[in-house]
């Protein structure tokens, strides 16, 4: 369990090295209508009989992110067809505000359920114990809520459900696409830049970690560059340009699509072919594996996630279901690996 104190001095650390995903906003609670329905996915089976109006909060990390979107677009549609209103708390990016907002929702005896969207997983692992022993709902996606960023399993007695990847995975799937690419191209040796999003940031640090040990074994391959995108590909085209400038001979990219987007931007202004490897399969991700610019993308499933968050949510407050670990990326076709060969299988469920 990680006290109050102990979120503060992980927010300054990550506040440091941090700016929000993309864009400003005010942090404040809002009621939003439905959007647009999400990508039908297999999912729980709910169809709970009660129709009493329920009163959900939805603790986003940052609504003005690309990614988050259509995550927070297909939770409202799932409310708003199961009779729940969904109220929006913005963090933007920043945890101490997400602490203070989750202990309001819980303080205002409003909400039978929260779905929390953690900045900073162990910070709120406090406060989600304190909701579910006040008799709320809570339901866990996107991003881990804990200590551990190997399992998608939950990690907190009493939460109804997790619906999340594993970040290890993806970054072990990166470093093994990482040396499929160096070997299909005859990079050798193959002289990586590596992308992070938030160096800082525990999801960042378990990616990398898992991405290293998979590219351990293959001695021609070593990382000769980083740098940070912040999920922004304007700031990702300044780290490549900096990372070409500094390492000519860097052969290959490898980081999130955001980042991608602004290495390609970079490399057709140095007038450089660069191989590159991504993560998140949207649709930017995608049309760049047909088009052969990026060697292979690992998928993520945003839409998805928000989608069976809200359903396993107002199936546990409706009827006491326990969902579990809820994985949406497990269920795809070639493991969750997007290659020009199967790249018509997957579709992208985020811009990029």
């Amino acid at each position: 369990m990680v006290k109050h104190s102990s979120l503060v001095r992980s927010a300054v650390l990550l506040a440091a090295t941090s700016l929000a995903l993309a864009g400003c906003s005010s942090g404040a609670a809002s009621t939003s209508s439905p959007a647009a329905s999400s990508p039908g996915t297999t999912s729980p089976s709910t169809s709970p009989a009660s129709t009493t109006p329920l009163e959900i909060a939805y603790m986003s990390f940052a609504v003005a992110n690309s990614y988050d979107a259509p995550m927070l677009a297909a939770a409202q549609a799932e409310a708003a067809s199961s009779n729940a209103t969904l109220t929006v708390f913005d963090a933007n990016n920043d945890p101490q505000v997400q602490f203070t907002q989750l202990q309001n929702a819980i303080a205002s005896g409003k909400y039978q359920g929260i779905i929390t969207q953690p900045i900073l997983g162990p910070g709120l692992v406090s406060l989600v114990e304190q909701a579910i022993a006040k008799g709320i709902k809570v339901v866990n996606i996107d991003q881990i809520l804990g200590a551990d960023l190997t399992t998608d399993k939950p990690q907190v007695t009493g939460l109804s459900a997790n619906v999340t990847f594993v970040p290890t995975t993806i970054g072990q799937q990166l470093g093994e696409q990482v040396v499929a690419a160096c070997a299909a191209d005859k990079l050798d040796p193959c002289n990586v830049g590596y992308l992070y999003d938030i160096k800082a940031s525990s999801l960042d640090i378990a990616i990398h970690k898992a991405f290293v040990a998979a590219i351990s074994a293959t001695p021609s391959i070593k990382v000769v560059a980083e740098g940070e995108d912040f999920f922004t590909p304007a700031v990702g085209l300044t780290a490549v340009q900096n990372m070409l400038q500094s390492n000519p001979d860097m052969n290959l990219i490898a980081g999130s699509d955001q980042g991608l987007e602004g290495a390609i931007q970079a490399l057709a202004a140095a007038k450089k072919t660069v191989a590159m490897v991504g993560f998140g399969a949207s649709e930017a991700g995608i049309a760049g594996v047909k088009s052969g610019a990026i060697f292979s993308e690992v998928a993520q499933m945003p839409a998805s996630e928000g989608k069976l968050g809200v359903r396993a949510l107002i199936a546990a407050i409706r009827t006491g279901t326990d969902g579990g670990a809820i994985n949406p990326v497990a269920s795809l076709p070639n493991n969750g690996i997007v290659t020009k060969a199967t790249a018509t299988t997957f579709a992208p469920e985020w811009a990029g």
